[in-house]
């Protein structure tokens, strides 16, 4: 249930944000929001099914424990309860053994004496049959005391015949005593050492005669007897509350278990589907709240806890591709917004271009003709000013031609441009016009030769001036390195030098048009590089420290769509 839950809000909550970015943003910054949403959804879904799996496997498992431990308990009490069964048909047998007993030797009943027979028989069998109970040994031992009742008994029986006789062949050689036969043939079993007596004293026996004697083996007997039969009473006994000690300990685990587990199973199916419930709903509630932020232009991130397991589902996914295009957002919207100073800028420096322009040429051709005139009958001071302003009107001239360079920003001439020779022949030029003697310049392409689509002469101009800008920031000596690494869409160049490097305004600022940090310049060759870069379907970003050098990082894609 937990899990359909979940599922069913998570598919609808990611569908709607989907809609909503395509609503509410640019549809050039976000045309594939839907279908990248939509693919998180499809191809991360099992995350969160396999915690809701997990929550599951766990409940399962303590209710799966219980069920096996309660059927391996009902087991024990099935055994326990036939193991009962056994010790109280022997305890009732026992007594009922006992009874017969008596009987037979209170009324010397046949009939009683046949039943102890019965009884002994019928506890042997009982035993017999119930070997597999006996894991302590008691039910062997009382079986040993049975056999020894039995011997005892049938010795018994057989002075029991032994005096009938003896006593039956001494009756008329003593009539005289006549009255006492009923009295010891009623009771010899009973009192055989009283009968004894009276058989020496009344009688006149002899001690050694064999009627006293099997009435005082007969006595011995019966004692033995009747101690064994107290045994077995007293043995059957225990054992019946042994067993019923151990059926109610095993009800009683029973019922432990039941009280403990089935909590347990409450406790944890409910608190997981609260927790998983809780958490996603949490997290869905800030990302709501950052995707209100983002539609009225505030770009901001969710923070995810590292190494919270909890949030590692579906939804920590879409948050982490949320904070991602977050941070796309608000580059695109910097780069946007540089793109449209840059036009800006492009426009109102062309018009003003056009408006130096024929100034300019007026005031050129002008202090051209007045130096030719004058010759050298005008003081010094006239002729250096003359000069002065010649090499100023040159100047802004240069500054003006930077600008219409920078305004007319001409769409790229595409075709096949190898990497390595136009970066080789672009350092190798470099030296007409900058010293690099202490430079030391190195370049690695993997692959060796990476070709991409690019016009050639735009191209140079990025590296002569990210080129001239590194041997100018290390002072004319350090390290240049360029390194070109060829991915299956694009062509990753870094041109890195070992100079003083920029602070993090200045890195942040740097392809603004006019923004410059050295003392000449006009401050719109980076400016010129972003334009060309951002032409071409590429993207330039730069990386620096103060002191730890500067690297900056083209990517070009190696086909221009």
């Amino acid at each position: 249930m937990a899990g359909s839950v979940i599922f069913i809000s998570e598919l609808y909550y990611i569908r709607w944000v989907a809609a909503w970015f395509s609503r509410a943003l640019p549809s050039g910054h976000l045309k594939n929001a839907r279908n990248a949403l939509e693919y998180l959804h499809r191809e991360k879904i099992m995350l969160l099914k396999k915690k809701i799996a997990l929550s599951f496997f766990v409940t399962a498992l303590i209710i799966a424990v219980l069920v096996v431990f309660e059927y391996i308990n009902f087991i024990n009490i099935k055994k326990e309860i036939q193991y009962l069964e056994v010790t109280d048909t022997i305890r009732s047998k026992s007594l009922q053994l006992r009874r017969h007993e008596k009987n037979f030797f209170l009324l010397n009943d046949i009939g009683e004496q046949k039943s102890v027979f019965v009884y002994l028989k019928q506890l042997k069998d009982i035993l017999r049959e119930s070997r597999q109970f006996d894991d302590t040994g008691a039910l062997a031992g009382l079986e040993n005391r049975i056999l020894d009742y039995e011997r005892n008994f049938r010795n018994i029986e057989v002075i029991f015949w032994d005096f009938q006789r003896e006593f039956s062949d001494i009756k008329p050689s003593r009539r005289r005593h006549e009255k006492f036969f009923p009295l010891i043939e009623s009771t010899f079993l009973e009192r055989p050492l009283l009968n004894a007596d009276l058989l020496q004293g009344v009688f006149l026996l002899d001690a050694g005669s064999k009627p006293v004697q099997e009435l005082r083996a007969l006595d011995s007997d019966i004692s033995a007897l009747r101690k064994n039969g107290e045994d077995i009473v007293v043995i059957s006994r225990e054992l019946d509350k042994g067993a019923r000690a151990k059926v109610d300990r095993f009800i009683h685990i029973s019922q432990m278990a039941i009280l403990i587990f089935f909590p347990l199973f409450l406790f944890i199916g409910i608190g997981t589907f609260l927790f998983i419930i809780s958490n996603v709903v949490r997290r869905l509630e800030a990302l709501t709240e950052v995707v209100e932020r983002t539609g009225a232009g505030e770009f901001s991130t969710i923070a995810l806890p590292a190494g919270n397991w909890a949030d590692h589902d579906e939804v920590g996914v879409l948050i982490q591709k949320f904070n991602a295009m977050e941070e796309q957002l608000a580059q695109r919207e910097k780069e946007l917004i540089q793109s449209k100073k840059l036009a800006a800028i492009g426009t109102l420096a062309s018009g003003v271009a056009h408006e130096l322009n024929n100034p300019l040429n007026n005031i050129y051709t002008t202090s051209q003709r007045l130096m030719k005139k004058a010759g050298d009958d005008i003081p010094p001071f006239m002729r250096q000013s003359l000069g002065d302003i010649f090499s100023e009107t040159m100047r802004v001239k240069k500054i003006v031609g930077d600008l219409l360079d920078f305004a007319r920003g001409r769409e790229p001439h595409l075709r096949p441009v190898e990497l390595r020779s136009l970066i080789e022949g672009v350092y190798r030029h470099l030296g007409n016009s900058v010293e690099t003697g202490g430079v030391r310049f190195a370049l690695e392409l993997h692959p060796q030769e990476v070709v991409i689509e690019a016009d050639q002469e735009q191209l140079e101009q990025v590296f002569i001036n990210l080129f001239a800008n590194a041997v100018e920031a290390m002072s004319g000596e350090g390290d240049l390195r360029v390194s070109v690494e060829e991915s299956e869409r694009a062509a990753v160049i870094r041109v890195s030098d070992s100079g003083q490097g920029l602070s993090a305004e200045t890195a942040e600022k740097i392809f603004e048009p006019f923004y410059t940090t050295k003392g000449k310049g006009t401050g719109l060759g980076l400016a010129i590089v972003f334009n060309i870069v951002q032409k071409h379907g590429g993207k330039i970003g730069v990386d620096s420290a103060i002191g730890g050098g500067t690297t900056f990082t083209i990517t070009l894609p190696k086909r221009v769509a």
